[in-house]
């Protein structure tokens, strides 16, 4: 689909938002008309054809491979750590002791990397393939992808033949603009242009049902895309999550409305079956939780989010494909009219690519329901990797090393999220960092940081070639990515009590499972937090620097603007006042090292937590 049609496509798609009355552009029909009828991009891959008046008869159905991906994050190189791995019942590894995937027995492999993504792509690819995405492809990225703005990652899904994707929560992170800049190309506006010359944008759009502007409804994204596909035509409807207000950073956010998922995709379909699109996908980067060490053929969801859309979405959407959870599963749920949906995820950081064949009746001109065959496949690192693409990564390797492999300080041993339950070494870590960076300027007394902000761990064994124990700055970026922006707030000590009581912390009574969000604390703050007694009550014995903390004490907070905007939910941050902003977070993280290295992992216990 060309650029132009995509944007006609959008401005027609914000025609349908009224209520009642169509408000349409003046140089655009009403989307109702035959004028208006949804374009479509015309497949390159045909099946075969017969020439008339020699007594064959056409297929009644046109055969249909889609291979999905989700959650990619920019990993262009291998993941390393726990990102490597992923539960695979026909794995060739064993977690003995559950010491690396947290499921004692569990079976595993090693995947993911875009040279063996590549790989796996065309060994799976046949005639009337498309590949499309569920968000997060970028966003949350290593160095690699993120020193340029994720250009080099956005590039190479162009070269995989990436078709359209939802956008996904963090496409968002630099605001719409930026997103808009990495479809339509023009260099970074601070940063110029990369090493690779004028960004020439992708022929791939990010799709948005659920995403308008604030200031006049219209969509802020093409709500969907059409293909044909040997002379059938699939629709793809996008979303995202509605709850990206409160997970993405205010800035990035700013002039956006996100609607409720299921309402603005039906919406869409409706528009859609009308000029006879009737084979519908849904792109939604929104997913479950699962139970751990289960086939994700056997659906291992816990119904969340994801469900629910899945569940409630108009009977004509004959598929669901999700993301955001970072989970691998293959489902079917009932639709509104009792009829079997498809709705699966493919985890995370391109370690698996979910395969789902179907086949569309040339009469009815949609999806037959009982040909839906999916599975997930895992993107092992057997395969040979892709040459092309490992000439490619080399390259943008070449023009980052400079920054990644620069030292900036020492750890005598590895330093880690742990279970990422509660509170964790390389947390301590991180908010010591931070208070101190902000100490002088801010006048901070503590300092908080989310535990989803940490993305991976510091290691020990040396990841190049700078030795064991060094911690280059590539490393440290990728456990803070984020390029947040420090600040120091004022709250009152009832105020650093109510935020703190916002804390999550629930435990499911079936599988066990604990669902937390534990505020990362400075070794200033001390404080109980008490999982067994009611929400709102869990929180008491705070100090600061050993002195109890008084309900009407001026408090200085020293944490990133994402958190100061109210994300993750603690809203008590949009009450403060007297707002400093500083250091870019991972700016605050680099002096830290260069100035107390070597460094020991920080004993825990600043949060007594009673559980």
């Amino acid at each position: 689909m060309t650029r132009a049609s995509l944007t006609r496509l959008a401005v027609a798609g914000a025609a349908i938002l009224g209520a009642a009355a169509l408000t349409v552009s003046p140089a655009v029909a009403d989307p109702a008309s035959k004028a208006a009828a949804p374009a479509v991009s015309n497949g390159t891959n045909h099946g075969p054809k017969h020439p008339a008046g020699h007594g064959h008869q056409p297929d009644p159905s046109v055969s249909v491979r889609l291979l999905t991906i989700n959650d990619l994050h920019g990993n262009l190189e291998p993941p390393t750590g726990s990102g490597s791995r992923i539960l695979d019942p026909n794995g060739p590894l064993t977690d003995t002791d559950g010491s690396l995937t947290g499921i004692a027995g569990a079976k595993y492999s090693i995947a993911g990397g875009a040279a063996y993504l590549a790989a796996h792509l065309k060994q799976l690819r046949t005639d009337n393939t498309l590949l499309v995405g569920a968000g997060d492809l970028i966003g949350a990225s290593p160095l690699l992808s993120a020193a340029y703005h994720d250009e080099p990652t956005a590039a190479l899904l162009d070269q995989l033949g990436l078709a359209t994707s939802s956008a996904g929560n963090h496409e968002f992170d630099e605001g719409i603009n930026e997103l808009k800049r990495i479809m339509n190309g023009g260099c970074h506006p601070a940063d110029g242009c990369s090493p690779a010359g004028t960004w020439k944008g992708t022929s791939f759009d990010y799709l948005g049902a659920n995403v308008q502007k604030e200031s006049n409804g219209d969509y802020a994204l093409p709500p969907y895309f059409v293909k044909k596909i040997n002379g059938m035509k699939v629709a793809f409807i996008g979303l995202v999550t509605q709850t990206t207000p409160s997970i993405v950073t205010a800035s990035g956010i700013a002039g956006l409305k996100f609607t409720e998922e299921i309402a603005a995709a039906n919406k869409v379909s409706k528009l859609l079956a009308r000029h006879g699109v009737k084979a519908q996908v849904v792109l939604v980067h929104e997913g479950d939780g699962i139970t751990p060490n289960q086939d994700p053929s056997s659906c291992p969801v816990v119904p969340g989010a994801g469900s629910r859309i899945a569940k409630g979405l108009d009977p004509q959407i004959d598929l669901v494909i999700s993301g955001h959870s970072h989970q691998a599963y293959v489902c079917k749920v009932k639709d509104p009219a009792g009829q079997d949906r498809v709705y699966t995820q493919g985890s995370s950081f391109g370690r698996a690519i979910t395969q789902i064949d179907f086949k569309i009746d040339r009469r009815t001109k949609d999806v037959i329901r009982s040909s839906v065959v999916a599975k997930n496949n895992v993107v092992t690192r057997t395969v040979t990797p892709d040459p092309d693409t490992e000439t490619y990564i080399n390259t943008w390797k070449e023009r980052v090393s400079a920054v990644a492999n620069k030292p900036i300080g020492k750890i005598t041993a590895t330093i880690g999220r742990g279970s990422n339950v509660g509170e964790t070494p390389l947390g301590d870590l991180i908010a010591d960092a931070q208070l101190e960076a902000t100490k002088t300027g801010g006048n901070a007394e503590i300092a908080l940081m989310n535990p989803g902000g940490v993305r991976a761990d510091l290691t020990f064994p040396q990841s190049g070639a700078e030795g064991d124990g060094v911690v280059t700055y590539g490393e440290a970026f990728t456990v803070q990515p984020f390029n947040n922006l420090m600040q120091v707030v004022t709250l009152t000590g009832a105020q650093l009590k109510a935020l703190l009581e916002q804390q999550i912390w629930k435990v499911d009574p079936t599988t066990g499972g604990i669902t937390q969000r534990i505020l990362q604390p400075s070794s200033s703050l001390t404080y109980t937090f008490d999982t067994t007694k009611p929400e709102g009550s869990r929180v008491s014995d705070i100090k600061i620097n050993g002195t109890a903390v008084t309900d009407t004490q001026q408090i200085r907070v020293a944490a990133n603007n994402f958190l100061v905007g109210g994300g993750d939910g603690f809203t008590v941050f949009t009450q403060s006042t007297n707002l400093w902003s500083g250091p870019l977070d991972i700016d605050a993280l680099v002096a830290y090292m260069g100035a107390h290295s070597p460094i020991a992992p920080p004993a825990t216990g600043r949060i007594n937590l009673i559980r």
